[in-house]
């Protein structure tokens, strides 16, 4: 094998083929001619891809690979690893996207004479556009560097004349975030849009700081600034960070790689904007040499409050008047050690608002994450008499996942209070949602600034008469569950020889792989992501994405394609069958005319049968069964996969296979059934007690 050819995991080898990660074992176990291991560990093994490649076609089970996924593991199994591969084709696209025809002129030559010219058409570009080389965190690849590595550059730009510049660096930034999920703490999209929309960074032509930057998506918000600066801590980040938005804004770029509170790379700068999601519970932040810096100018932090070191650096980076929001744990509002600090922000105007959103915001997901707005004083300013406190804790569905967030109704309660408060110092009391509370009534002994604790609780489920229509639901839907029950079957036996006897199903069965060869069915998998959608303000509605829990919880699409995708995504039809592949359980969705259309999201296998030959529920049906799905899984020291390639039906007629499939179409009914039920009790059971217990119920 060629010194630096690619390598491809097991991972990679099924998103090649299009199948679960137990296929290729399989494979590897039942094919003595699967391609060995060349590098990697005993545990995670490492092949080559055009072995690969080379295997898979002559077993039919690839036709042809994307350049897209080409490409990709092209940058996953680069030598000196994936990330430094991701920067130098980072750097080739930046020069295709500025300068295209001083591309095109250097890669008419020939791959030796290509990788001699290149280097200095790329310091040319990096330099115009990030900076001297000693002032930012790229560095110009030199020609031994690249000259191994000139096929996949010339397959990157061959991408990005299909993709667009922009859009090949995200799709492969985006793969490479996916495959290291440990490594970075990311923003989600609508939590940076919102960020960015609070801080007035929508305006055009602002300059805008992000002191802890990560690989930019806080930045990468602003949609028309005058200037970006940037900070990271890890080299690494830093560097994509720059080329990402030197590849999605026109506007100047200064990107630095060091410590920010230890090191300021813009200690002059006065920004307009500062945006920032900073570390949280960090304690090793610079407490002990930094005692004396000007930043602190409200207050020395603790060890523990590396938050509020955080809040303080971003009021010192910007000019009077200008607007930081920060992303901060809940904690940051009541601990006792942070209290003299809290205190001061509001006492001298510099805090505006406390915003709580929903668990599953944002990173950590499990915990509702709280945004800080935060205006530098201008010398002359009266510090404004009141607080805006927004809580957006209700706008997600039950259980705080990363996809339970309803991003439009969250963007919409909170960017209206904050405009009424900016124009009147003051809001309408919306109970339990928003408020202006008087600065003087939080300069208490605790000065706990969590909205939930100031904000009056809501009118419990909207009043009285909202209980009465829950319970009135809650009545024709048990109705309703009592009509589906489906009927006991007894089955014969020597006791009760009268019982009819039981269904015999034909010993002869076929698996689902075996279905797919023979073109009964076709197999597709999700990839395209489990989105939020985006804001309102977006031109264009959202594509809905059907999630994998969606699919758990019976419910319509509630995810969206996230803004220009790269791949095409898989659309549902009518008729589909939609089945989860991680986590061990049994539930499986046939697609109806409501769900027709949603995009496929990750972690699901779309089964799509001929009419002709298969019914949709009788297949589904089947693909439920609890020993079906334990042989067809996999087991792994943190999860459960299922292959669906493995699940096994039964060889019936047409006519047969619907008997079977009204009757599991039934079992579907009376399955939502006692789920919307179980809800609807709940929100009763709630709204009781919470009316009980603020007065709006009488116990009579």
């Amino acid at each position: 094998m060629p010194e630096n050819a690619a390598e491809v995991t097991a991972a990679g080898i099924a998103r090649l083929a299009g199948v679960g990660r137990a296929a290729v074992s399989n494979w590897r176990r039942r094919h003595a001619d699967f391609p060995q291991p060349v590098g990697g560990t005993e545990t995670s093994p490492s092949f080559a891809l055009g072995e690969v490649e080379r295997w898979l076609r002559d077993q039919g089970k690839l036709a042809e690979v994307p350049l897209r996924e080409r490409v990709w593991q092209e940058v996953s199994g680069d030598p000196a690893g994936a990330a430094s591969a991701l920067i130098r084709t980072g750097c080739a696209l930046l020069l295709v996207h500025e300068r295209p025809m001083v591309w095109l002129e250097l890669a008419a030559a020939g791959d030796v004479r290509f990788a001699e010219l290149l280097p200095a058409a790329l310091d040319d570009v990096l330099t115009a556009r990030l900076g001297e080389p000693g002032d930012r965190p790229v560095h110009t690849p030199g020609s031994r560097e690249l000259r191994p590595r000139v096929p996949l550059l010339r397959a990157v730009a061959e991408l990005a004349a299909d993709l667009g510049a922009r859009q090949a660096f995200e799709f492969l930034l985006g793969r490479y975030l996916d495959a290291n999920p440990r490594q970075y703490t990311l923003t989600p999209p609508d939590a940076a849009a919102l960020m960015a929309a609070l801080a007035g960074a929508t305006a055009e032509g602002v300059s805008v700081l992000d002191p802890a930057a990560g690989t930019g998506t806080l930045l990468r918000a602003v949609p028309h600034p005058g200037a970006l600066h940037a900070q990271e801590n890890v080299p690494e980040p830093a560097a994509l960070g720059a080329l990402r938005l030197a590849l999605h804004t026109d506007a100047d770029v200064r990107v630095h790689a060091g410590d920010t509170l230890r090191a300021d790379a813009f200690p002059r700068l006065a920004a307009d904007a500062v945006l920032c999601h900073p570390p949280f519970n960090e304690r090793n932040w610079g407490h002990d040499e930094l005692a004396y810096d000007t930043r602190w100018e409200y207050g020395f932090p603790a060890r523990t409050e590396s938050e509020l070191a955080w809040v303080q650096h971003a009021l010192a980076r910007l000019r009077p008047g200008g607007t930081a929001v920060l992303l901060m744990p809940p904690a940051a509002a009541s601990r006792r050690s942070g209290r003299r600090i809290r205190a001061d922000l509001l006492r001298r105007g510099a805090l505006r608002a406390v915003v709580a959103l929903p668990a599953g915001a944002a990173p950590p997901y499990g915990i509702p994450l709280h945004l800080w707005v935060l205006r530098r004083p201008a010398a002359g300013d009266r510090p404004p008499p009141e607080l805006l406190l927004v809580d957006t804790a209700a706008l997600a569905a039950p259980g705080g996942g990363r996809d339970t967030v309803d991003w439009p109704a969250v963007h919409g309660t909170v960017l209206d209070a904050w405009a009424a408060f900016e124009r009147q110092g003051t809001v309408e009391e919306r109970p339990g949602v928003s408020g202006a509370v008087s600065v003087i009534e939080l300069l208490d002994d605790d000065v706990d600034l969590a909205p939930a604790r100031h904000l009056p609780p809501p009118a419990a489920a909207s009043g009285t008469a909202e209980l009465a229509r829950v319970r009135d639901r809650l009545t024709d839907t048990l109705r309703l569950t009592h009509d589906l029950v489906p009927t006991a079957v007894q089955a014969a036996g020597p006791d009760d020889p009268g019982a009819p006897a039981p269904a015999r199903l034909p010993a002869v069965t076929v698996t689902v792989g075996e279905l797919a060869r023979a073109g009964a069915l076709v197999l597709h998998a999700g990839g395209t992501g489990t989105a939020a959608p985006v804001p309102p303000a977006h031109p264009a509605p959202p594509t809905p994405v059907l999630t994998e829990q969606d699919v758990l919880a019976g419910r319509a699409p509630s995810g969206a394609l996230p803004e220009g995708p790269p791949e095409e995504p898989v659309r549902t039809q009518e008729g589909d069958v939609v089945v989860p592949v991680l986590g061990g359980g049994s539930l499986v969705r046939v697609v109806d005319a409501a769900t027709a259309g949603a995009a496929l999201g990750r972690n699901l296998q779309l089964l799509r049968p001929d009419p002709a030959a298969l019914d949709p529920w009788f297949l589904a049906g089947f693909l439920r069964g609890t020993a079906n799905n334990r042989r067809a899984s996999s087991y792994a020291s943190t999860a459960t996969r299922l292959d669906v390639r493995r699940l096994r039906l039964p060889r019936l007629p047409l006519a047969d296979q619907r008997r079977y499939g009204e009757r599991f179409r039934a079992l579907a009914a009376f399955e939502d059934a006692v789920r919307l039920a179980g809800q609807l009790g709940e929100q009763l059971v709630r709204g009781l007690h919470d009316g009980l217990t603020d007065g709006s119920v009488d116990p009579g």
